[in-house]
């Protein structure tokens, strides 16, 4: 497949909208106003709107490596900015998926270039969670189980940044949630880690403004 394929089935696929729904583009042209906001993997087997059946428009979107939250990542800090100060979403589902292949090159001592610092949170994460670990005798459970846990990591490192705290000490409705995506199945899994308030972090990260 080139790209004027691409082109083509893209041609066809809005005919095949604005014929069945003569009102969807000027409508999603009109405005903006999803209430999500999806920090995922970019891995191309994890779409956000058909994951959750939304219709483009009610779903904000950031992807990388791994869904990783990195403190120093103004991309990522920025898209979290908009979509919490200016579109006021009420929720942010940062999503891993089992099997993710940056958990597993984390997981691995090999040497892969600049990915390697981009994932070194996750092995944090790995040695932090070392003796539970230990525990599963199984590779591909234990792959799993990282996914896990980096998502799980991942919430609270937003739940860190002063833009969230910022949100709630206004009183903004904003809930953030870890969500693991099975590609063999297709189904999420709540992680049940959602955190909707600074109460729920330790002491050292709660920013106290007077």
């Amino acid at each position: 497949m080139d790209i004027k394929e691409l082109i083509k089935r893209n041609h066809e696929w809005a005919e095949n909208i604005a014929n069945t729904d003569p009102d969807f583009f000027p409508t999603l042209a009109a405005q903006q106003k999803p209430e999500f906001l999806w920090i995922g993997c970019s891995d191309s087997r994890v779409p956000a709107n058909q994951v959750v059946d939304l219709d483009p428009g009610e779903v904000f979107v950031h992807r990388n490596v791994s869904n990783m939250v990195i403190h120093t990542d103004m991309n990522m800090l920025s898209v979290v900015q908009f979509a919490v100060e200016i579109l006021e979403v009420k929720h942010i589902i940062i999503v891993g998926h089992y099997g993710c292949g940056g958990v597993r090159a984390a997981m691995e001592q090999g040497e892969n270039g600049l990915i390697d610092n981009w994932l070194l949170d996750i092995k944090d994460t790995i040695y932090h969670h070392r003796k539970a670990l230990a525990d599963i005798t199984d590779y591909e459970e234990k792959v799993d189980r990282v996914c896990e846990l980096n998502v799980i990591q991942q919430v609270y490192n937003l739940s860190h940044t002063n833009i969230v705290q910022k949100a709630w000490r206004n009183n903004k409705r904003l809930q953030i949630h870890g969500w693991c995506y099975g590609l063999n199945d297709g189904k999420v899994k709540d992680l049940e880690v959602t955190v909707d308030s600074a109460e729920k972090l330790k002491d050292i990260y709660r920013y106290k403004v007077e």
